[in-house]
Order: C-alpha cells, then structure tokens, then sequence
C-alpha cells in the first residue's frame, strides 16, 4: 500500500508520539523522519524498504492505514490491546 507523508504525520500524532520516538520503534534514522515529513510532495520520497519498516512500526502500534480514494489513518483496537 502506498503511505504518504500526511499520513506519517497523522499517524505519528494519532500515538503521540515524537519524531525521536518513531525513529526507535522503526529504525528508521530520525534525521530521514525529519527529512519525510518535511517534505513537500505528496508520496514519500524514499526506498520501499524505509516506508515498509515505518508502516509496520505504526501497524504494531495500532494505526490502521486507509488507502484511496480519501487516504487516511485510524487508530484501530482489537480485544489484544489494550485502551
């Protein structure tokens, strides 16, 4: 699925988490975070392997990403975790 770069940023706010924090779970370089979300163009400007280690970052934290035509993120919460 192809993320875009508001939807690091709304997923990234959704958890509250900081830039420093993303880049721990991920493994993604903060600088490269800093880097994406700074960017202006819609789709992210980076290999598919950093957007795949981010978007699993964010699916293990519960974020659920919503594809065309209106893309998106949503937190989902399943009966495994907790609120």
């Amino acid at each position: 699925m192809l993320v875009m770069t508001r939807q690091i940023k709304a997923a990234r706010s959704l958890l509250g988490w900081a830039q420093p924090q993303l880049a721990r779970q991920s493994g993604v370089a903060i600088s490269t975070i800093r880097r994406l979300e700074g960017s202006k163009e819609q789709s992210i400007p980076a290999h598919v392997a950093t957007v795949d280690r981010l978007r699993h970052a964010f699916e293990q934290a519960g974020i659920e990403f919503i594809g065309f035509p209106c893309p998106g993120v949503r937190l989902k919460f399943n009966d495994d975790m907790s609120a």
